[in-house]
């Protein structure tokens, strides 16, 4: 009878304890507002694992760091559109530029700026409304955005910061509606020719004030959810000689994550670049689903202008599908 007893203590012991191992271990940042503007910019960022906080080559965008806007060459437009599953829609426009301000005695500019305006537009489409019937009455959908402008001096050939303004705009349900204002910083050091390293805080005071009155009446309320704040260290190491761009990021937050991201970008021939990458690797947590990538881009001079199209391909978790970023820019 004892024995019976112990034997069966021990199974169940043994079970649980295999059930609660089991168990995935959840992050706090994945429950906090703003998910949508964490998840990239464009199809050369996605598909290089969104570590790009420390190039300077290329189409540039304050998204991954105000700072970089000064670098860029010409002008840069650019506009992206995602395939997302579960009737999700993720879009994406830019517009970066630089200036000289004035000349030394050499002819050299005395100081570069550079701006760069943008917007990140998601939501979800086709969400059935029913009554307390059981009855469909229609469809429903939300709307979540990002406005921003960035601007950045050069004030040494090694050495140049950048603010971006932020605001949010999220409508949710009818007139459930909430705005929010944050702020980015960044900076940008040329250690050598090929390797830059940057510092960046994200997401500065963003926050979404929600007021339910209206629509419930006395059983309305009013809350605050903050955004996660994001502190950056990146680097990007250019192998000229080789077309090769090497990148990594470390972003820790106050959502209890350490995420590092990597990133690599080959130049094949003068117009075709291959990337890949790895994003949402977090040392903090184990089961936390990383992202790779991989993507292209292909450029076509045509006098003035030089038009290029961009693809990304990112593996989603937890989807029944994929992630396919299309990609359209023209440099100017």
């Amino acid at each position: 009878m004892t024995e019976n007893l112990i034997r069966k203590f021990l199974i169940v012991a043994i079970t649980l304890a295999g059930t609660l191992s089991a168990q995935v271990e959840t992050s706090k940042i994945s429950s906090m507002p703003g998910a949508f503007s964490r998840m990239g910019f464009g199809a050369r960022g996605m598909g290089m694992g969104n570590s790009l906080s420390a190039v300077t080559d290329g189409n540039l965008v304050s998204y991954y760091n105000p700072a970089v806007s000064s670098f860029q060459e010409g002008n840069s437009f650019q506009t992206s559109y995602s395939f997302l599953s579960l009737d999700r829609n993720l879009n994406f426009l830019n517009f970066t530029k630089r200036f000289e301000l004035g000349k030394d005695e050499n002819g050299n500019p005395k100081s570069v700026a550079g701006i760069s305006a943008g917007i990140i537009n998601s939501g979800v489409d086709n969400i059935g409304e029913y009554d307390n019937q059981g009855f469909k009455t229609g469809e429903l959908s939300t709307s979540e955005n990002q406005f921003f402008f960035g601007v950045s001096n050069k004030f040494s050939n090694k050495f140049a910061i950048g603010i971006s303004v932020k605001f949010y705009y999220y409508k949710l349900y009818e007139d459930i509606t909430s705005t929010g204002l944050g702020f980015d910083l960044g900076a940008l050091y040329f250690v050598n020719d090929n390797l830059t390293i940057s510092f960046m805080l994200s997401d500065l005071n963003s926050k979404y004030k929600w007021d339910t009155t209206e629509l419930y009446g006395q059983s309305g309320t009013n809350s605050e959810n903050k955004f996660p704040t994001m502190k950056k260290i990146g680097a990007a190491y250019n192998l000229t000689n080789l077309g090769l761009l090497l990148t990594a990021e470390f972003e820790s937050s106050n959502a209890e994550t350490n995420i590092l991201r990597f990133g690599a970008e080959y130049n094949i021939f003068e117009s075709l670049f291959l990337r890949s990458g790895l994003d949402k690797f977090n040392l903090s947590n184990s089961d936390f689903p990383v992202r790779p990538a991989f993507g292209f881009s292909y450029f076509y001079p045509g006098g003035k202008f030089t038009v290029g199209i961009d693809y990304a391909f990112v593996i989603e978790p937890f989807s029944s599908s994929e992630q396919h970023i299309i990609g359209l820019n023209f440099n100017f």
